[in-house]
């Protein structure tokens, strides 16, 4: 440096500094079953409609298959297909270990076996040194790797309006605190009245309203704390919802097999995972191919724009229903509810699962924050998308991964063709101080 007068020093280390961006919290929400059209009418919802004008939104996410939730958690916070990760439904089977995951509650769900197939987003945080806080989120009470979030609310079932309002308050305090780097909250209303009464119902779109609230208190708070400045926002759903006739469109499979044929059987519903008997197999795979509205696969066959059939857990068959039908072993051993008049009512009008092009199980995507354009409208995008947005906003190497860097990029302030206002100010100094020097 021998020779730089005082000036010219100043200016290069401000040009250097103009590549250095800060590093900023992030905030994401997770909220289940959120159809990508539940938020159409953003004059009636004006939490939604703030973020909106302030930041991101895509047409549609379209989710990972199946389009059930655990699959989906995971390609979301780690990028990788179901066949990857291994996260291949919310209910498996080991059939070396006769080991079960029943939707992430019973003990044997937090083996890591179900876990490490690769690694999850708060993972790669927690071995850089940075925090995680993490509100009701399924699989932060597990250790993964050797690792645990710093801090973990628990999983509960359909936590309440008060838990995320709750979640909200504390995961900015501890982000504006510096206690943590990010923090990732779940809930999951809209997607159980989806279940119970159907995407079109008055109860979801009361659920989604209520959801809006929730939002006017997120985007209240970052203001009071004078946080826009230092915190991005990502909201995703996991999958959608459709509409299903209970009494219409059920396949029983034993009309069609002998079930004392099948070793084991794992959910019910748009997917079933089935193991039959060795010497059966042939037998049970010839009938249940003629069942109409459902497809059998074997391992091979399944479709490898699924991305699914190389998972560890997939089983020897897979019967995937066609959207609307449900698949179960017989409709007598359905729960149902009783309506006003005594006879028998659904148990459920929605369900999700189904192949991941269809339209019903899209999900959506909202950003905002110092990192994210405004009042810009994106193109769809996929669930194994958003691990690389994520890593972006947090400055941390993304791992290998099977999302499209190019699909999401250019909804960040400084992507192609844009300069971040913060690193033309900069620049601008830098060429002054320069200007003032050679004068001087």
């Amino acid at each position: 440096m021998k020779g730089l007068s005082a000036h010219a020093f100043i200016a290069l280390f401000l040009a250097l500094s103009c590549g250095c961006e800060a590093s900023r919290k992030l905030i994401v929400f997770l909220i289940d079953g959120f159809r990508y059209d539940y938020m159409n009418d953003l004059q009636s919802l004006s939490g939604f409609r703030e973020i909106v004008e302030n930041g991101v939104k895509v047409d549609y996410m379209t989710p990972d298959f199946p389009s059930l939730s655990y699959p989906n958690y995971y390609s979301l916070m780690t990028g990788r297909h179901c066949e990857v990760h291994q996260m291949t439904g919310n209910y498996m089977w080991d059939k070396d270990t006769m080991k079960e995951f029943l939707i992430g509650t019973n003990l044997d769900s937090r083996l890591p076996m179900w876990w490490e197939g690769s690694e999850p987003l708060w993972v790669t945080m927690q071995k850089r040194g940075k925090n995680v806080y993490m509100y009701y989120w399924p699989g932060c009470e597990v250790e993964i790797l050797g690792q645990r979030a710093t801090f973990c609310e628990e999983y509960v079932y359909n936590p309440s309006e008060k838990n995320l309002t709750d979640s909200i308050e504390n995961a900015l305090s501890v982000l504006k605190s510096g206690k943590a780097d990010m923090a990732a909250v779940y809930y999951e209303n809209i997607d159980v009245e989806g279940h119970h009464y159907g995407p079109g119902s008055l109860q979801v779109q009361r659920a989604v309203r209520a959801l809006d609230m929730a939002f006017q208190t997120l985007n209240h708070k970052i203001k009071e704390k004078n946080m826009q400045d230092e915190l991005n926002v990502i909201m995703f759903s996991d999958h959608g919802m459709t509409d299903i006739q209970w009494m219409e469109k059920v396949i029983e499979l034993e009309a069609y097999i002998n079930m004392s044929d099948i070793i084991k059987m794992m959910d019910r519903g748009p997917v079933v995972s089935m193991w039959p008997k060795e010497a059966k197999f042939e037998e049970v795979y010839r009938a249940l191919k003629t069942a109409k509205n459902m497809n059998v696969y074997q391992t091979h066959e399944i479709p490898g724009r699924y991305h699914y059939k190389g998972g560890r857990f997939v089983s020897p068959l897979t019967l995937v229903a066609e959207p609307g039908w449900f698949i179960t072993e017989s409709k007598a051993k359905l729960p149902f509810w009783q309506n006003g008049t005594g006879a028998a009512d659904a148990w459920q009008h929605g369900w999700h699962g189904y192949d991941n092009e269809f339209m019903d199980m899209r999900g959506f995507l909202l950003a905002q924050g110092p990192d994210f354009k405004k009042n810009f409208r994106a193109g769809p995008i996929r669930t194994v998308d958003v691990y690389n947005l994520m890593c972006k906003t947090l400055d941390i190497e993304p791992l290998p991964n099977n999302g499209s860097w190019p699909r999401v990029e250019f909804m960040l302030q400084n992507s192609a063709g844009t300069v971040q206002p913060v690193l033309l100010h900069c620049c601008l100094l830098a060429i002054l101080v320069l200007l003032l020097s050679a004068q001087i």
